[in-house]
């Protein structure tokens, strides 16, 4: 009777052992934030489709949501006037959905990265209203209303508005003036009423930039057309914006009554691009060696600071996390960002939370160790 008394013991004990291991959480980034905001990244095609075997184990591990980088823009959707190709798109949705991801889409109209032939005529010239008011609604409902109940939220509108506070002088505006953001987010709200709609834009930190994005919000709400977040795009450096500058605009953007989403999120260690005037090529030359000094690897002491820096804007996000829906990377590693090719093709950058081998850097491991 002992001796089946302590197999009894042993046994059970062997039982909550192996379950706490099973219900134990992998330490990861979304667990890390779990409570605080959703951690999303930009994929491109590659891990779309999964050629990219070691970036898509980082984006399972340690990511709960995803954006597309391009494959959901109207240029890459549109391939003529009646013809839309949304495989790639298609497949950046099943891929989220089959692992229990947060879909996010992005972006419905924007002036860039659109074909061509949007907002003129055969001739080259500008559609009238009416017709540029037809082929938006016509291109969002479509695209919304083929996702729609699938992905969560749509970046309606990209990149209207100027750091003066003007409104960016494109295509939509010369033809339809502001009214061209009512418009989209009134046409988004009609495909899909239960999709969540935001506004995004960068540099939102310059006063009379964001006081303009304050009167949009307003206005929209106004005219009880839903506008749910701004989107902050976060191509930042290591100098500016300050922390402050940054935060008193989630704040300001809360008081206006919507969420923020920390979007397109990359810290550049590299010094910051200078407008280049007429230059000969050793000029060039000078200026490629100045703004791509690391070619080999970042220095101790710059890898060190820019994870300070990273973490000064991780605390900041997570001390205003009631006000943050999403912090989302623009890439998975550094060799999949953007910044490699800007503002020359070649440029070597590391502006990501992981490496060019797909390893974390020492951030990651700081936000994942508070957690624990």
């Amino acid at each position: 009777m002992k001796t089946r008394f302590v197999l009894i013991f042993f046994i059970y004990i062997v039982s909550q052992t192996q379950g706490n291991t099973i219900l134990k959480e992998e330490p990861s980034l979304k667990n890390a934030m779990r409570g605080k905001f959703q951690i999303g990244v930009a994929l491109n095609a590659s891990q779309i489709f999964g050629r990219d075997t070691a970036g898509v184990k980082v984006v399972l591990k340690h990511f709960n949501a995803i954006v597309a980088e391009n494959s959901m823009k109207s240029a890459s959707l549109l391939r003529s006037p009646d013809r839309y190709d949304f495989r790639e798109a298609d497949a950046f949705v099943k891929f989220g959905l089959d692992n229990d991801m947060t879909v996010i889409g992005h972006c419905l109209i924007w002036h860039s990265q659109l074909p061509d032939w949007f907002c003129v005529d055969d001739l080259g010239n500008n559609i009238s209203a009416e017709e540029l008011k037809g082929r938006m609604e016509h291109h969002i409902k479509t695209v919304v209303g083929r996702y729609k109940g699938r992905v969560t939220g749509w970046d309606v509108v990209n990149e209207a508005i100027m750091e003066d506070g003007s409104y960016r002088k494109s295509k939509f505006y010369e033809i339809l003036g502001e009214e061209f953001i009512p418009l989209a987010f009134q046409y988004a709200q009609e495909a899909d009423p239960n999709a969540q709609l935001y506004y995004n834009d960068y540099n939102e930190w310059y006063p009379e930039k964001r006081k303009t994005i304050v009167r949009l919000i307003n206005t929209l709400k106004e005219r009880d057309i839903r506008i749910d977040g701004v989107g902050m795009q976060a191509h930042v450096g290591m100098t500016s914006p300050s922390i402050k500058e940054y935060e008193e605009t989630i704040r300001e953007y809360s008081d206006a009554g919507v969420k923020v989403l920390i979007t397109e999120f990359d810290l550049s260690p590299l010094p910051e691009p200078r407008r280049r005037g007429g230059a000969d090529l050793d000029d060039n030359e000078t200026y490629k060696k100045q703004i791509d000094p690391y070619t080999d690897g970042l220095p101790i002491d710059v890898m060190n600071n820019w994870n300070e820096r990273m973490n000064d804007f991780f605390t900041m996000f997570i001390n205003n996390s009631d006000n943050i829906i999403r912090v989302t990377m623009w890439g998975v590693s550094d060799g999949d960002s953007w910044l490699n090719n800007f503002p020359v093709k070649g440029r070597t950058n590391y502006p990501l939370l992981f490496d060019r081998n797909h390893k974390p850097k020492a951030i990651v491991t700081k936000l994942i160790n508070n957690s624990l």
